[in-house]
């Protein structure tokens, strides 16, 4: 018989060793939203390439769990957590929102730029962050939204805001973009769910192994239908490309939500979701810089904008003074 392990309210892993680690999970995004736009482009197929991803994510994340004992662990417990109702069962479904993500990515990066995309994908995160916290969707329970967790969300959409300002030249611009820019703001506003429900799963299977892999299991049938639906009515698009490094955005994948579903237990949602955006920022800041696509803009904004994030998750992660009244407020949040 599998036992369920009973979830536990924090994980302990400390502010000072979370943080930096949500920055670098956050590093992996920008590198794997260009690797997927790439080969939506070699395919000329946006959604074929997300099934691409998501389907060597898979066979990656099965193959690790099937040859760890903490990964046979894991796997042995996700069908009696789910019929015991550990949780509410369409949290298995959080992967349809990676899926949505990577289709975000696949199609909109080749047009947007890593550094578009990104910002409008921390904004609909950022706010989200806030929702989810204060809602007490994920393991840590309800966050208060104290003043300096408000502000610092404020800054950080006004800091990408103002890195991406020298790509609206004009209003023509803005208007051609504004389409498109509502796709990744979409899919970055349901982030912050599926890390919340992620975090949750990650509790009752015991390791964030079995998490990730239900999650690449979730978005691969999604994209796959949406794929088989696209062919019977538009046909296929190009042949796979040979190159071994088009085929890297899964295996990322399966580190970005691995490490972001072990993180919210112990940062939430709101504060793994900002150091992930200052990983993403600094990471699209650096990959346009030394690999810029077709239409790529960095200027001074771009590079100010990113350091204003940083300082506005430093200050989203400040305490309140313990005697004040919103600091005694957050201590009842928590």
């Amino acid at each position: 018989m599998v036992t369920v392990p009973h979830p536990t309210r924090r994980s302990s892993l400390p502010l000072a060793l979370g943080l930096p680690l949500a920055v670098l999970t956050g590093l992996v995004l920008p590198v794997q939203g260009r690797i997927n736009g790439a080969l939506a482009g070699a395919l000329d197929d946006g959604i074929a390439a997300a099934v691409v991803s998501f389907t060597t994510g898979l066979v990656v994340i099965a193959a690790i769990s099937l040859a760890t004992p903490k990964g046979r662990a894991g796997l042995a417990r996700i069908v009696p957590a789910v019929r015991a109702r550990s949780f509410p069962p369409f949290y298995v479904m959080a992967g349809a929102v990676g899926a949505f993500f990577v289709f975000a990515q696949s199609f909109t990066v080749g047009l947007l730029g890593v550094a578009l995309f990104t910002v409008a994908s921390v904004t609909g995160q950022t706010l989200s962050g806030l929702l989810v916290d204060r809602l007490g969707i994920a393991p840590g329970g309800k966050r208060s939204l104290t003043g300096l967790r408000v502000l610092g969300s404020v800054l950080t959409v006004a800091a990408v805001a103002w890195a991406v300002s020298p790509r609206f030249g004009g209003l023509s611009d803005v208007g051609s973009l504004l389409l498109p820019v509502l796709l990744p703001l979409l899919a970055g506003f349901l982030m912050s769910f599926q890390q919340a429900m992620n975090g949750t799963a990650t509790v009752h299977y015991g390791t964030p192994l079995a998490t990730t892999l239900v999650n690449f299991l979730a978005g691969s049938v999604v994209l796959w239908i949406a794929w088989l639906f696209k062919v019977a009515v538009a046909g296929a698009g190009n042949p796979l490309p040979a190159q071994w490094w088009y085929y890297l955005g899964g295996p990322l994948g399966c580190v970005a939500i691995g490490l972001a579903a072990l993180l919210v237990r112990s940062l939430g949602v709101l504060v793994t979701g900002l150091g992930m955006i200052a990983g993403q920022l600094v990471g699209s800041l650096m990959l346009d810089v030394v690999i810029p696509t077709s239409g790529t803009v960095v200027a001074l904004p771009t590079v100010l904008g990113t350091l204003l994030t940083l300082a506005a998750i430093i200050v989203a992660t400040l305490p309140w003074p313990k005697g004040s009244f919103a600091g005694r407020s957050a201590a009842k949040g928590r």
